[in-house]
């Protein structure tokens, strides 16, 4: 009988699902402990995981595991390698929290033009009415920068698009033609885009090509005062070259859901820098998305032990292939 270990508490109805589907057990394990861990890995035939690393000497406890299901859709935290070498499954849910990121990126986005914190902040003092040291701004009539045009890229760039703004896309593996036809305008070198972008917003995954891509030279390239939104990976943007760009005034505002080394636990020097709105990597959390999240990884697990895995869900094929 297949055994399902989930990694810390999912979405209660995802569960109940699987405890209710004939011939699987379901197990919520709380303590991630190494010890806890090595105890009850070699027992699981799926895992669903969050936040948690899978590494190397993660996967060396799981003896019967057959699929890994991410409970989201970045995977920078695992050894897909290791798992594939293995022949175990890794998948991911990559519909289930478009919907969920990309309006968290259009909130970035409005907050930081419309100084929002700012705001906020001069209220409760109070301090009444518009203040010509926080100049704000439509987003209609100005030009985005989508970098990374999958689920979540091209969401926001419909949603930029309904706002009036003119949207400039830059990703390699979509075709000039697809972006034309759907009404944005697609540009082959992200850094010289975004020196005509009013707001650059961050959509890509983080891999050898995309790591730093937005370094020291990319945010001084940036129109002076323009907005930088990165709700993707935060090894996408050199972090203190971003702090540096923010206390000099170049850049008129950042909203970052994400960061270099997660989680953030302890003060880093980015924190305290000025037009700064920061999210704890929740942009995909709302109560829609992690039910959908939930499920999606629960369905993927069920359909790997019965033979009907969806390829567009998985992330190394090529164990599909050598067991199929």
């Amino acid at each position: 009988m297949p055994h399902v270990l989930v990694l810390r508490p999912i979405h209660q109805e995802a569960i109940a699902w699987l405890a209710g589907t004939p011939g699987v057990t379901v197990e919520v394990l709380q303590d991630l402990s190494p010890a806890a861990l090595a105890a009850r890995l070699p027992e699981a035939d799926g895992l669903i995981a969050r936040t948690f690393p899978i590494g190397g000497d993660f996967i060396a406890h799981c003896h019967r595991l057959r699929i890994v299901a991410r409970h989201g859709v970045g995977y920078d935290i695992i050894d897909v390698p290791a798992l594939t070498e293995r022949g175990i499954v890794l998948t991911i849910t990559p519909e289930a929290n478009a919907v969920s990121v990309a309006e968290h990126a259009l909130m970035m986005m409005l907050a930081c033009a419309r100084k929002l914190p700012a705001y906020d902040a001069l209220m409760r003092k109070p301090v009444w009415g518009a203040q010509g040291s926080l100049p704000a701004f439509d987003l209609a009539g100005r030009t985005v920068l989508v970098v990374g045009f999958g689920r979540i890229g091209g969401r926001v760039a419909k949603l930029c698009a309904a706002f009036g703004m003119r949207v400039l896309v830059r990703d390699p593996a979509v075709s000039k033609g697809l972006i034309r036809g759907l009404g944005f305008e697609p540009v082959d070198d992200a850094a010289e885009a975004a020196r005509q972008a009013d707001i650059v917003t961050l959509h890509c995954p983080s891999n050898e090509q995309t790591r730093g891509m937005v370094d020291a030279a990319f945010l001084a390239g940036m129109k002076p005062g323009a907005i930088l939104v990165n709700t993707a990976r935060g090894r996408l943007v050199d972090q203190a070259a971003l702090e540096v760009a923010l206390r000099s005034g170049h850049l008129g505002a950042a909203g970052v859901d994400v960061f270099e080394e997660e989680p953030v636990e302890a003060p880093i020097p980015l924190l305290d820098a000025p037009n700064l709105i920061m999210t704890p990597h929740i942009a995909a959390s709302t109560q829609e998305g992690l039910r959908r999240m939930a499920l999606h990884s629960a369905a993927s697990v069920v359909a790997c032990f019965e033979g009907r895995l969806d390829p567009d869900t998985v992330v190394n094929p090529e164990v599909l292939r050598r067991n199929g």
